[in-house]
């Protein structure tokens, strides 16, 4: 009977003292490894977390994953960009730009990309460039928040487009692209 007891603590000893040695011979050898693996979601095997945007003008967030939640917010923005945080079947947990999370259906959602022109910086207005470089000419001035469909990211820079304007904006001004993304 003692021998059954101290097995599994002696078992756990034995798999404590292996991920240690590890760690003392590799110190970052495991922190790399958990980093350069992507996450995939459980119903689709696309990157978690990844943006999309929403394809209706009414979208209900819920506080779960089934019609029987209650519903925590409405979105009455088609192509708002939202970021997909995790997958349960037919439906995704998703953020906005100002950090509410909640969960919607797949069947809300469009892969189709798009951007807030920095939400963060309100009340201000941001230069649409010509050609990806600062020195660029100007293309177009747009207010923070505005949405930008996007065409292309490369370099740090994304060719966006919207109502009355087209051109090239720094991709760390955009809230729905991961920095250093191509797109």
């Amino acid at each position: 009977m003692r021998l059954r007891f101290f097995r599994p603590a002696l078992n756990f000893f034995r798999a404590a003292f292996v991920f240690v040695a590890i760690g003392a011979i590799a110190p970052g050898a495991l922190s790399a490894m958990a980093a350069s693996r992507e996450a995939l979601g459980t119903s689709t095997g696309l990157p978690i977390p990844r943006y999309v945007s929403l394809k209706s003008d009414r979208v209900n967030l819920r506080e779960g994953p089934s019609m029987d939640h209650r519903t925590a917010w409405i979105f009455q923005r088609a192509g708002l960009p939202v970021e997909v945080m995790a997958e349960f079947d037919a439906w995704r947990r998703i953020r906005d730009s100002e950090g509410t999370e909640g969960w919607v259906q797949k069947s809300l959602l469009s892969g189709r990309r798009t951007a807030l022109v920095a939400p963060w910086k309100k009340q201000e207005v941001l230069p649409i460039r010509a050609k990806p470089q600062a020195s660029a000419d100007l293309a177009a001035n747009v207010q923070a928040g505005v949405l930008a469909n996007i065409k292309s990211c490369e370099s740090g820079w994304c060719r966006i487009f919207g109502d009355g304007f087209d051109g090239y904006i720094e991709q760390t001004s955009l809230w729905g692209v991961y920095p250093d993304e191509k797109l």
